[in-house]
């Protein structure tokens, strides 16, 4: 079995967020004793059926279950399918001192709904597809750019890994977004989802991609926001010391895994090679996405940005460490770093204070030049404090 990094509370109840198939469940499981601890699947139509019709059962039904055994945490997985149940959650916290494990693959209806998130009574936690360093031998880069990281992919073989990506996706739509009613017409979603993953990690033009779906901008706005609740991605906003000016420009986009990237732009059929356009653009997209998954889970108060420029001047990753000297960072996927050229690079830092600057490759030739650390991706990790 995989370790994981998420460093869950065992003594405080909490929400632990991420997407379907991260392994929230697995992890779970792995960490309570099952002795002690009761799992209620929202999942399974007859259980969410009870407690839609009548939340207050969950009372009745804990009350029975402290009665007759030891049970110290209850689990409620995918808690987004009941929100009113976070009230009546509230109260057994409070009055009789349950401590829940509360899962959700969307925070859709919780935020529209205005649910009860417990006013810090359950702490917050984030799962993602595995990182590389949880994979340990098992990681190999170019296997992980064309498959990606969820769990279930580990155990597969090539050709099920294709059938899982692509079933992945119709699941999504199936249970997340038609299911729950988040988009009232499902064909400009679907056509959507496809252009975003042949656009991931480019700055967002809403305008372009709604003619390309037939849709109004806001429409498109939202659905980023769809995929961001769902936590099938996140947007990483632009860097501008005023944070009015930063508003006025559009974010980046970037799935949560590289293996759904590719199933969504209908790639999985074809090889991923070294040097592509591609294999670029998935290992930037991978690189980001593992510093941001090392910043959950080590609970660090960071921010990641990119800039960009009116000249086309452009930092792929920057992230403010409070307390640290602010991170630029390039990211090339290249193994022979020594041929590539950062005048622009060179030219932006010329313009900061107080920073540390990276470029990170494949490449295991480690110097610096003008400032500059050219650095193995893993070891700039490392030097990142990640």
């Amino acid at each position: 079995m995989v370790s994981r990094l998420c460093n869950i509370s065992k003594s405080n109840s909490f929400f632990l967020f991420g997407a379907r198939g991260t392994g929230k469940t697995s992890l779970l499981k792995s960490r309570f004793s099952a002795t002690k601890c009761h799992i209620i699947d929202l999942l399974v139509p007859e259980i969410e059926e009870r407690y839609s019709s009548r939340p207050s059962q969950l009372i009745d039904d804990l009350a029975m279950l402290k009665k007759n055994s030891k049970i110290e945490w209850i689990v409620l997985d995918e808690i987004q399918k009941i929100p009113a149940l976070l009230n009546l959650v509230h109260k057994l916290i409070e009055e009789k001192h349950f401590k829940f494990a509360l899962t959700g693959s969307s925070v859709r209806k919780l935020k529209h709904g205005h649910a009860n998130l417990l006013a810090g009574r359950a702490f917050v936690f984030h799962l993602f597809p595995f990182t590389f360093d949880e994979l340990g031998e098992r990681f190999n880069l170019d296997e992980y750019l064309s498959w990606g990281g969820l769990p279930k992919i580990y155990d597969l073989s090539i050709e099920d890994r294709i059938r899982f990506l692509r079933s992945y996706t119709q699941t999504y739509l199936k249970e997340e977004i038609l299911s729950e009613q988040l988009v009232r017409n499902l064909v400009p979603f679907r056509n959507f989802l496809e252009v975003a993953a042949q656009s991931g990690s480019k700055i967002i033009n809403y305008s372009k991609i709604s003619r390309d779906i037939h849709v109004e901008v806001p429409t498109t706005q939202s659905y980023f926001e769809i995929l961001e609740d769902t936590y099938l991605g996140f947007l990483l906003k632009p860097f501008h010391e005023s944070i009015r000016k930063r508003q006025r420009q559009n974010p980046k986009f970037y799935f949560f895994d590289v293996g759904i990237q590719r199933a969504l732009s209908k790639r999985l059929d074809q090889a991923l090679h070294p040097g592509s356009f591609e294999y670029g653009d998935l290992f930037e997209s991978f690189l980001i996405q593992e510093i941001r998954k090392k910043i959950f889970y080590l609970e660090k108060d960071w921010e990641l940005s990119y800039l960009r420029t009116k000249d086309n001047l452009e930092v792929d990753l920057i992230i403010d460490r409070p307390g640290l000297p602010r991170a630029f960072i390039e990211i090339k996927s290249t193994d022979q770093i020594q041929n590539e050229a950062f005048a622009g690079f060179k030219a932006l830092l010329k313009t900061q204070n107080n920073f540390e600057a990276f470029v990170l490759s494949r490449d295991n030739h480690e110097f610096i030049r003008d400032g500059i650390q050219f650095l193995h991706w893993k070891k700039g990790l490392q030097m990142l404090g990640l």
